[in-house]
């Protein structure tokens, strides 16, 4: 380990201080707290998403990243389909405060908020930049009662 390491100051992001200047998805918005071009972080990226209630982001996926997330506060519904490619079925994962969602690579995955308050996540990604790939929509929308 080289010595500038040793002497690197830590960083401190407020909560205010986050920025949208990062990938957005429609349906979302994302605020970059921890990145490359905000703290010259290497191998993280890290922000919060909001999610209004009554509303579905678009398909995205976020590259070659992985992508940790933890429900703040919401019921947030994460949705994917086993073979998007192949209109496979489509798996909807329900969360709610203090759970973790685990997106690996390349997942195509859409958020929805079905709730009546707005949710909130927390996320994390092995990469420096907030990586979002928008793609046409893959599967519809299950209508619910």
């Amino acid at each position: 380990m080289s010595d500038e390491h040793w002497h690197a100051p830590l960083r401190h992001i407020r909560g205010a201080e986050l920025t949208g200047d990062t990938g957005q998805t429609s349906g979302m918005t994302r605020l970059e707290a921890i990145s490359g071009k905000t703290v010259g972080s290497e191998k993280l990226w890290m922000g919060r998403t909001h999610v209004a209630p009554a509303t579905s982001s678009g398909d995205h996926h976020h590259g070659e990243a992985e992508t940790a997330i933890y429900v703040v506060s919401g019921h947030p519904v994460f949705v994917f389909a086993k073979d998007a490619a192949e209109g496979g079925e489509e798996i909807r994962l329900e969360a709610g405060p203090g759970d973790y969602i685990f997106v690996p690579p390349y997942v195509p995955h859409r958020e929805e908020n079905p709730g009546a308050e707005e949710a909130v996540v927390v996320i994390a990604r092995s990469s420096q930049e907030g990586v979002v790939v928008n793609l046409p929509s893959l599967w519809a929308p299950v209508e619910r009662p």
